[in-house]
C-alpha cells in the first residue's frame, strides 16, 4: 500500500469532527439552549461540580467513540501495509480531574459558550489523537500531522516536520499536547516508507514555515489577511447565533411571567 486516498483520509477526519462537534454542541445546548438541560440558566447558575459532571460524561462517551474510530484506521493501515502488529488499542478518556482542569482553565479566561464548548470538542478529539500516537509508540510506527483545510501557523508548523517516529518525547503524559479546538487536523500513520496520505506534502508546509523565518506571529498574521472574510463571516455567524438563543431564553421568561 503506497498512500491513502484523500476521499478515505477525510471520511476519518469527518467522523472524528462529527464526534467532537456533537459533543461541543451538546455540552453548549444544555447549559445555553432555551428547553436544554439547565434551561438556558448559564454558567453561573450552574453548580460547577455538575457542569463538570455532565461535561465527563460527554467526553467519556464520545471520546469513547473517537478512540474506536482512530483504532479501526490503526488497524486498516497496518493490515493493508502488511505489518505485524498487535491491534489498536484505545486511549483512556480523560479523567473527571482532567476534564475539571481543562474546562475551569477555560473558564477563567473566557465565559464565552462557544469558547466553553469547544473545551468539551477538543478533549474528545484529543482521546482519538492519543489512540494513534500510543500504539504507534508501543509497534515503532511513524506518525505524521496532516492538516486541514485553512490550516493555522501552530498546525503548518507541526505539518512541515513531515513523518517521524514516534518518541516519549512526542507525548507529555500521555497525550497529544498540542491539540487546540476547532481544529480539522489529525495524525496520520504509517509503517514504511512507501506510505503517505495523499495530498499531503511536508515540504510545502516547511516552504511556508521557511518563508515566514519560523515565526508563528508572522505566518498568523499572513493566515488571517488571506483568510479574513472567511474568519469574520464565521464570527458573524456564531454572534447572531448566540443572540437567537439569547432572544428565544428572554420571550420563554417573558412567557412564563
Amino acid at each position: 500500500m503506497s498512500s491513502m486516498s484523500l476521499n478515505e483520509w477525510v471520511r476519518y477526519r469527518n467522523i472524528l469532527k462529527r464526534l467532537s462537534q456533537t459533543a461541543a454542541d451538546e455540552f453548549r445546548d444544555a447549559v445555553w439552549g432555551t428547553g436544554g438541560r439547565w434551561n438556558a440558566v448559564g454558567l453561573d447558575g450552574i453548580p460547577r461540580d455538575e457542569l463538570i459532571s455532565y461535561a465527563y460524561a460527554l467526553v467519556t462517551k464520545y471520546g469513547e467513540g473517537s478512540a474506536a474510530v482512530a483504532c479501526q484506521l490503526y488497524d486498516e493501515i497496518a493490515e493493508l501495509s502488511g505489518a505485524s502488529v498487535p491491534p489498536a488499542m484505545p486511549a483512556e478518556t480523560p479523567s473527571i480531574n482532567e476534564v475539571a482542569k481543562a474546562l475551569n482553565g477555560t473558564i477563567k479566561v473566557s465565559e464565552n459558550e462557544e469558547y466553553v464548548s469547544s473545551t468539551v470538542g477538543r478533549l474528545v478529539k484529543q482521546v482519538g489523537q492519543d489512540t494513534t500516537l500510543q500504539n504507534a509508540l508501543r509497534d515503532g510506527a511513524e506518525a505524521a500531522w496532516i492538516p486541514s483545510g485553512d490550516t493555522c501557523a501552530f498546525c503548518i508548523t507541526l505539518a512541515s516536520r513531515g513523518w517521524q517516529h514516534v518518541t516519549k518525547k512526542t507525548l507529555k503524559n500521555g497525550h497529544a499536547e498540542h491539540i487546540h479546538a476547532n481544529c480539522d487536523c489529525a495524525y496520520g500513520v504509517r509503517f514504511d516508507s512507501s506510505f503517505n496520505v495523499d495530498g499531503y506534502d511536508p515540504d510545502t508546509y516547511l516552504g511556508i514555515y521557511n518563508e515566514a523565518d519560523g515565526n508563528l506571529n508572522t505566518m498568523r498574521r499572513d493566515f488571517y489577511a488571506k483568510n479574513a472574510e472567511k474568519i469574520n463571516a464565521q464570527k458573524r455567524s456564531a454572534y447572531a447565533k448566540r443572540q437567537e438563543r439569547e432572544s428565544s431564553a428572554a420571550e420563554e421568561l417573558n412567557i412564563g411571567n
